[in-house]
């Protein structure tokens, strides 16, 4: 597949020419790019899977949480599911700009606003999933002696865990466009701040260079999520065709 939009690309661009050079570069002076700037491309990959990473596990873990909790308690989600219901529904990266001016550091800011984007993908995933588990199976549990916390992680959270990793792979997504923006309109490295700044020289075949490596970032990271799911909802291979 890889291989086949390669070639259309070069047919488009070297070959008749129909997306127009600089603003299309080739191939070869894109794969060029990658090598001859390859220590500040390396410098703002590792920036970007840091604040990517650091933002995702906070609001994976707080997302959890807060799923958990608003699925097992009905007083709980009474008091949290109207918030959810007003600002999940906002996009994260909407918050940029008042963050930015509350937040005296990018990186924070810029953590704060992916973390949120998760937060909101997982808390209604997992809480959908506690929410769903069949009564049949908690009073079975409590008829063995089970109590709060064991119905919560034995049986609860083993129930809902195909809702929560379907929830974490939304979250990544909603992890790298806030990402991309949050490097885009305000931070001082990464791949963001990186396309941005080679675009405002017009340096067409670096900026390319960079998609380029979000584009390998982002599809690896989806491809660990989707093997971490197979791997933990094995269990499912006999059911779902």
């Amino acid at each position: 597949m890889i291989i086949l939009v390669i070639m259309l690309y070069d047919f488009l661009t070297v070959k008749t020419a129909i997306l127009k050079q600089p603003f299309f570069p080739c191939v070869n002076t894109v794969l060029c790019a990658i090598i001859d700037d390859r220590a500040l491309l390396l410098k703002s990959t590792l920036y970007s899977l840091r604040l990517l990473f650091t933002g995702y596990f906070i609001g994976a873990i707080l997302g959890l949480i807060t799923g958990v909790a608003c699925g097992y308690s009905k007083r709980i989600n009474y008091w949290v599911s109207p918030i959810i219901k007003m600002l999940g529904p906002i996009p994260s990266t909407t918050w940029i700009p008042i963050i930015m001016v509350l937040v005296s550091s990018l990186f924070k800011g810029s953590v704060f606003i992916i973390a949120l984007g998760v937060w909101f993908a997982l808390t209604i995933a997992s809480s959908t999933g506690i929410q769903n588990v069949d009564k049949a199976y908690l009073e079975a549990a409590r008829t063995l002696g089970a109590k709060g916390h064991q119905l919560v992680f034995r049986v609860a959270i083993p129930h809902a865990m195909p809702n929560i990793l379907q929830g974490m792979t939304q979250g990544m997504s909603s992890a790298c466009t806030a990402l991309l923006v949050a490097e885009m309109m305000g931070a001082e490295a990464g791949l963001g701040w990186y396309i941005q700044w080679q675009k405002s020289w017009a340096i067409y075949s670096k900026m390319y260079a960079a998609i380029v490596l979000i584009c390998l970032i982002f599809t690896a990271v989806t491809f660990i999520l989707n093997v971490i799911k197979r791997i933990v909802l094995r269990w499912q291979e006999g059911v779902v065709k």
